[in-house]
């Protein structure tokens, strides 16, 4: 793509989106970073070795798409930082909830302005990537937002009021339960099993059950009576007290 991209923020999502990118062998002229942990910066560059790494925020805010990969409580600064590099015609997405299109429009010139909800599986280009964008976005810029976007997974556009949500349901959910798995892989092995034949009897089994409860056509209550047995039944109200007390929680916290 013919374009350049900066992104403030070297981290986690960062790394997620450059390794999608690499994945889809998507060639910029230019990738600029800004990362004040020096130690996250060289590491991220030792990973992406095509990245430039620079101390300056406004260095990577003149770069055609600006990435905001930093958390809410300094977005606000961050935009601040830039604003007087952003030009009408910069494209300014940002990876984070809570601070909406308006008030990045106050401080911003442009209102080339996205919000997305990343998904940590944009890492293997299988993302489902939510987007907002600003009512009164450049149509061609928005539609080569979308075809940059879309390579790191499923891209699609939704009101911005939801997007929290999605960061509840879609974003924060494998952490839900990915520990879950490890522990049956674990569990696994402690019946008998080698580690490979854990690892595919978790894996499969997950996998064939997420299409059962899905796609069968049976109810969530039918597809649950299929198996008589549930070792941790007399648990479930105490694990839906929990998912609902924190995520309930969390969404407050997130929202605008």
């Amino acid at each position: 793509m013919k374009t350049t991209i900066g992104l403030i923020g070297g981290g986690r999502i960062t790394r997620v989106f450059l390794k999608g990118f690499s994945n889809a062998e998507m060639q910029f002229e230019k990738v600029v970073v800004f990362e004040p942990n020096g130690t996250v910066a060289v590491a991220l560059k030792e990973q992406f070795p095509w990245i430039e790494l620079t101390e300056s925020q406004q260095k990577v805010a003149s770069q055609n798409i600006v990435f905001l990969a930093v958390h809410p409580p300094v977005m606000m600064e961050t935009l601040q930082n830039i604003s007087a590099v952003i030009t009408e015609n910069s494209t300014v997405i940002s990876l984070a909830p809570k601070i909406t299109l308006e008030k990045m429009a106050a401080v911003l010139p442009s209102k080339n302005l996205v919000r997305m909800i990343p998904n940590a599986t944009s890492f293997i280009n299988e993302g489902f990537n939510p987007v907002a964008f600003h009512s009164e976005m450049d149509e061609e810029k928005k539609l080569k937002c979308l075809r940059l976007l879309k390579e790191l997974g499923k891209i699609f556009e939704t009101e911005e009021s939801k997007l929290e949500g999605y960061a509840i349901v879609s974003a924060m959910l494998p952490t839900y339960f990915w520990f879950q798995w490890q522990e049956m892989e674990r569990i696994a092995v402690e019946t008998g099993l080698i580690p490979e034949e854990a690892k595919s009897a978790v894996k499969l089994t997950l996998k064939r059950a997420l299409k059962l409860y899905f796609d069968s056509g049976l109810t969530p209550a039918e597809v649950m009576d299929l198996i008589p047995i549930k070792p941790i039944g007399e648990n479930e109200a105490e694990i839906k007290n929990i998912l609902n007390t924190k995520l309930m929680g969390l969404f407050g916290e997130i929202k605008p």
